[in-house]
Order: structure tokens, then sequence, then C-alpha cells
């Protein structure tokens, strides 16, 4: 058996261990706070016991307006997580020379 394979194969082992304990270290991303609208609990009409009609024409307008505005707060949400993962893509594309995945 030649010298230099032994030789070979403790270098390899020897780089491969000494860098398997160090993390690679990413840029920091910047973090978009995400807005209040978008954390709040939806609020829903609810009929009170004895409804009468007015009751339900007030809650049929009353809940298709807060359902708007809960569907326009999961927007906001989904469009703030969105541009945080372009941004953190964005930093790992430049740490990578460009390429982003």
């Amino acid at each position: 058996m030649r010298l230099w394979i032994p030789l070979a194969s403790a270098a390899c082992a020897l780089t491969t261990s000494s860098c398997a304990a160090l993390r690679p270290t990413l840029p920091a991303a910047p973090r978009v706070d995400m807005p209040a609208e978008a954390s709040r609990p939806c609020d829903l009409y609810r009929l009170p016991p004895a409804p009468t009609q007015a009751d339900l024409e007030v809650g049929y307008a009353t809940r298709g307006a807060q359902i708007l505005a809960c569907d326009a707060a999961r927007r906001l949400a989904v469009q703030t997580h969105e541009a945080e993962h372009e941004l953190e893509d964005a930093a790992r594309g430049k740490r990578r020379g460009g390429i982003s995945r």
C-alpha cells in the first residue's frame, strides 16, 4: 500500500471534521414588521338571541364589511411574508455571487 493514500485520507478527514463544527454565517436580511391590522383577530357580527328582520339585514351588511376587512388584513399579512422572503433571498443571492434559489 502506498504511503500517500493513508496520509490523504487522514488529511481529508481532518479538513472535513474541522469544517463540520463551523456554522455557516448568513448575512442578516432586513426584517419586515407585520402590520398591526394583520395580527388582530377578525370580528364577525353575531345575531342576537331573538333576531328580527332588521337584525338580519344589519347583520348581512355588517358581516359583509367585516369579511372584506378581514380578507384585506390577510392579504396584507401574505404580502408582508412574501416581501420578507424576497429580502432573504436577495441577501443570500448576494452572498452566493448573485445566484438565488
